[in-house]
């Protein structure tokens, strides 16, 4: 075998070479021979054909004798087209794959096997995946590859590994479901996760680690990679990478290997990168795609990925519908909630001055200075205790903060109770009358505020937004309100306000305790008892405040339909507008304007309320402003 350019092909392709035969598109001085027949010590330029797998003893071979190869893909072969930039048309195809690459790329060994595109170690859906069959898929397509894979979760579970990786052997313990290891940027989703630019000269490669602490935390991955094309400056949590070159793996119970769609054996498993072993003949595309940088630093993003034994331990069993958070996460959490918990002479200082700005800010009609009153007030904190409380069913935790929020409610009332004795006026102001009408809608907003309360106690970095939370609520002004609703002798205020009060209070300890449920801080055999006792709380507060929303339902049905209205008044055509409906206990009150040609006589007038009357369902006290048409 004399000729240097040898053209050898796998017993797959045997049909393809004969039809490039046939149609005379072999020049003449290369050698045709199958892939067992071919003599490397004979050959300086290699092109070949065939399966991956039945590839790589001749990419070995030429890697070790540093043999130029070009690659002519089969037809079905569109992944590797694509990672190598290798032509669709046949003839440009072998005219590139004829031409020798002077230039060396990495080539990454799997267990001594070649690993072309990537290698997979246990299971890692979706990064295993390539994303050809999904880019030009619609909405619903994609759709229902989150859900085959959410279904695919069922029987994934964590393994315990250690990874040593490096020159000088570094060690990292953790725990995944499955890693992939890849050299070139090709069309995996794994690639794409990957915001450092691939080197392919540089004599290392990247291993990503999938490791989902929760279903939820995997389903918004999910819908991240799959639905809206994450990518690498998204990274999330459960994901973390290695760039090295070398790494091995170990697991605690065998995991499955898999090189380039085709099995491997199992764990343990030793990947090492050969620099610039590998004289293949690419596209320019390819070299778009990489860089040939002959150094790189290695870099290690591993650390949000579960390595204490804690979490290694429970993540083996299976993964969980919400994450567990790590034992150093409960510790730190617990001792910022037990200290504010307790009762202090600063927190009652803080809340009783927050009273006098709160009520103050009611009496002048000064929303300002209810929300700086807002701000300062620490009420926040023992209900949040509390519901940490409640959820791990720790007795002294739900104690101290239950105490807290007793005193400083009373002390709010008291103190609230007493500006309004000794202030010489009595007025509701708008400021007022509008914490003496909960309905849903605040306990709406006391759910979300409790969420985002318990959000931001889990999170230090966005511990300043405690106060927007604070403010959302407006804990001690309705209750400031209840106290000037005592002092006037008015049970009603009283009543209205301090009820607006229980919505927020049952509202954030039952969605703070289901927050911290979510974010891990409570298994749900623990969180079930708690949440059991608490949600016939919020259910019984339900109930006044359905009845107040229903009400606000009908009020705006009725100040819709009356406005912009025309009756007929005896002869006069009267218009209706701005009507507005005023409860008061034993008959509701209207205003409204009435736009007229000519002042109303008594007997019209009647008519008119009367009509009104009828139009609405019930008797109501009627103050109407007439304006009449020039």
């Amino acid at each position: 075998m004399s000729r240097k350019i040898v053209y050898g092909f796998a017993k797959e392709a045997e049909a393809f070479v004969a039809a490039l035969q046939s149609e005379s598109l072999l020049p003449d001085e290369i050698v045709v021979v199958p892939v067992e027949a071919i003599d490397f010590n004979e050959v300086e330029h290699l092109m070949l054909s065939g399966s991956l797998t039945a590839l790589k003893d001749a990419i070995a071979q030429c890697a070790k004798r540093n043999i130029s190869l070009g690659i002519v893909p089969l037809p079905e072969q569109k992944e590797l087209r694509y990672t190598f930039d290798l032509p669709v048309k046949k003839e440009e195809a072998i005219a590139l794959a004829m031409q020798p690459s002077e230039k060396g790329i990495d080539l990454l060994y799997c267990n001594d096997t070649p690993v072309l595109q990537e290698a997979v170690v246990g299971d890692a859906p979706p990064l295993d995946r390539f994303e050809s069959d999904e880019k030009q898929a619609g909405i619903l397509s994609r759709l229902r590859l989150v859900w085959r894979t959410l279904q695919r979760m069922r029987s994934l579970r964590h393994e315990p590994v250690t990874v040593r990786y490096g020159s000088e052997a570094h060690t990292r313990k953790l725990s995944c479901v499955g890693i992939v290891a890849l050299e070139y940027r090709n069309r995996t989703f794994a690639s794409h996760l990957i915001d450092d630019s691939f080197s392919v000269a540089d004599g290392k490669s990247y291993a990503l680690f999938l490791s989902p602490r929760s279903l939820v935390e995997y389903a918004g991955y999910l819908f991240k990679a799959l639905i809206s094309r994450l990518r690498g400056s998204s990274l999330t949590e459960s994901v973390g990478y290695l760039r090295s070159e070398s790494f091995e793996i170990e697991a605690q119970d065998p995991m499955r290997i898999t090189i380039d769609g085709t099995e491997a054996g199992e764990t343990p498993v030793r990947f090492r990168v050969a620099q610039s072993a590998l004289r293949l003949s690419v596209g320019e595309l390819f070299w778009q795609r990489h860089n040939d940088a002959k150094e790189s630093k290695e870099s290690v993003k591993l650390d949000k990925l579960p390595g204490d034994e804690e979490n290694m331990s429970a993540l083996h069993r299976r993964i969980p519908l919400f994450r567990h958070a790590a034992e150093t996460e409960y510790a730190q959490l617990l001792g910022t909630l037990r200290e504010e918990a307790r009762l202090s002479g600063t927190f009652m200082t803080l809340l009783i001055l927050a009273t006098l700005l709160a009520s103050l800010g009611l009496f002048i009609n000064s929303a300002s200075v209810i929300i700086g009153a807002m701000l300062l007030a620490p009420l926040m904190q023992p209900i949040v205790s509390l519901s940490m409380g409640i959820l791990r069913q720790d007795t002294m935790l739900m104690r101290t903060g239950a105490k807290t929020i007793a005193y400083g409610v009373l002390a709010t009332l008291c103190t609230a109770m007493f500006l309004a004795s000794i202030l010489p006026f009595e007025r509701l102001t708008p400021e007022m009358q509008g914490r003496l009408a909960p309905t849903l809608l605040d306990l709406f907003v006391a759910i979300v505020s409790g969420i985002a309360a318990a959000y931001v106690k889990n999170n230090e970095k966005i511990a300043s937004s405690l106060a927007g939370v604070a403010i959302a609520v407006a804990l001690v002004p309705p209750i400031a309100v209840a106290g000037i609703g005592l002092g006037w002798g008015a049970w009603h205020t009283f009543a209205m306000a301090f009820l607006l009060f229980a919505t927020n209070l049952a509202g954030i300890v039952l969605s703070a305790a289901l927050t911290f449920m979510v974010l891990g801080f409570s298994p749900w055999h623990l969180a079930k008892r708690g949440i059991a006792v608490w949600l016939p709380v919020v259910l019984l507060v339900s109930i006044p405040l359905y009845s107040a929303f229903h009400a606000m339902q009908q009020d705006w049905r009725i100040e819709r339909e009356l406005n912009r209205l025309t009756l007929q008044v005896g002869t006069q055509s009267v218009r209706l507008g701005a009507p507005h409906l005023i409860h008061r206990i034993g008959r509701d009150a209207l205003r409204l304007e009435v736009i007229a040609d000519t002042p109303l006589n008594d007997v019209q007038k009647r008519m008119l309320k009367e009509a009104i009357e009828k139009r609405i369902g019930k008797a109501v006290d009627m103050t109407v402003t007439y304006r009449y048409r020039l």
